[in-house]
């Protein structure tokens, strides 16, 4: 379910499948079609579990520092499919969706594709045209049956590997890492942030096969004590809008990343474009005491834990969670319980939404409850004595902020 994407296929009277096919015959095939629009374009690749979207805003802000132009192609959409397909920061305008679905109109692509392709291919093609100094393609899921796996990178990069998408990639972290790794070309550097041993040793056989070098988090480049420091390059890189010690690590891969892909930089414009760096819905502060972040799996809520623990030190804080039924719920709650005061379950808008009964019947803490009205919960405003978190899905912060 991608907003306002059925308005443009009706328009131009373009079919695709709203189903998940994994697999490259079918987008290649439309690629040539298209004239391949994807050869020319110069693409930092990024897949992970966690983590690709921050990496991506960092790359694009230190990018931006320097005078480059972007384009970003991202997943899922937060508004509408515009922004899904961002130009320097901005999502692209209808009349720029105009032109790219009069080109695929053109080359004849209606009936071949899902809806995920079709969607990479008009990435593809509006890329093309505005020729972005770099792309920075995030993989939609797993990696090597991505749709976006259809690219010769300058740079292959791997956040974070852990269980999430267990239906189509597998219920084991080797299998996850296989899909992830997918993304390896040959001769062509790798970046990836801390993984677990059984994930990097899945990663590290397929860069060996491909003959690429991998540059991993904590061994070949870190962060410590406010300095990215690297093989060649050391950067104090100071404060950053986007919180917690991930963003750190976040920031480190990115900084690698564009080092690995060739990019001429400078320690100043690193440090501005860090410190720049925003994500829209990653501990989000909206209004006074009230933030907002998309975790949504195990690993993530991890991550807003430890968040909160560094800007909150020995505060609890009160959640609000709205779920997918298709994630990890039990175990997500788990992550959140050592800093929770209480919970307090939605349901939202989505037809893959948890109802929010089935999130608070998974949850083992004893101060909880159940909301039917997502306007009259308190949601948009703090509590007297403690901060408040709406978590659990991108798309329960999307409906509330509509």
């Amino acid at each position: 379910m991608i907003p306002k994407f059925d308005e443009y296929k009706e328009r131009f009277e373009i079919e695709s499948d709203d189903v998940i096919k994994p697999g490259l015959d079918n987008i290649r095939a439309a690629l040539l079609k298209a004239g391949n629009p994807e050869k020319g374009l110069h693409v930092i690749h990024v897949a992970g579990t966690n983590g690709k979207g921050s990496t991506i805003a960092f790359m694009e802000s230190i990018l931006k520092e320097h005078g480059f132009t972007t384009g970003v192609f991202s997943s899922p959409a937060l508004v509408d499919v515009h922004d899904q397909i961002r130009m320097n920061g901005f999502p692209i305008s209808k009349e720029e969706m105009d032109n790219t679905f009069m080109a695929m109109k053109e080359a004849g692509l209606s009936g071949t594709l899902t809806d995920f392709e079709l969607l990479t291919v008009a990435a593809f093609l509006t890329f093309e045209r505005l020729a972005p100094d770099y792309v920075l393609l995030e993989c939609g899921m797993g990696g090597s049956l991505d749709s976006t796996n259809v690219v010769d990178p300058l740079v292959s990069v791997i956040t974070t590997i852990a269980l999430d998408h267990v239906g189509f990639l597998g219920g084991k972290i080797e299998e996850i890492a296989g899909h992830k790794s997918g993304i390896i070309k040959e001769d062509t550097p790798v970046v990836v942030g801390p993984l677990s041993n059984e994930a990097m040793h899945v990663v590290r056989i397929k860069a060996l096969q491909m003959n690429s070098e991998v540059a991993v988090y904590g061994d070949d480049f870190k962060v410590a004590n406010g300095e990215f420091i690297g093989k060649a390059v050391h950067v104090s890189i100071g404060q950053r809008r986007m919180k917690g010690p991930h963003q750190a690590v976040n920031s480190a891969v990115a900084i690698e990343a564009l080092l690995q892909a060739g990019v001429s930089m400078n320690e100043e414009h690193i440090a501005k474009g860090v410190a720049k760096a925003a994500l829209p819905y990653r501990f989000q502060e909206i209004t006074e005491g009230v933030f907002i972040d998309g975790a949504h799996n195990p690993a993530a809520a991890k991550m807003l834990t430890e968040t909160i623990k560094s800007e909150f030190p020995g505060e609890k804080v009160d959640f609000v969670i709205g779920m997918l039924n298709t994630k990890d719920i039990g175990k997500t709650l788990d992550e959140l319980i050592p800093v929770a005061a209480s919970f307090t379950f939605v349901t939202f808008p989505h037809p893959q939404a948890a109802t929010a009964e089935e999130l608070m019947s998974s949850c083992q803490y004893n101060r909880k409850r159940v909301t039917k009205h997502l306007d009259d919960t308190i949601i948009l405003r703090r509590g007297k004595d403690r901060k408040k978190i709406v978590a659990g899905s991108l798309y329960l912060i999307v409906s509330l902020l509509d």
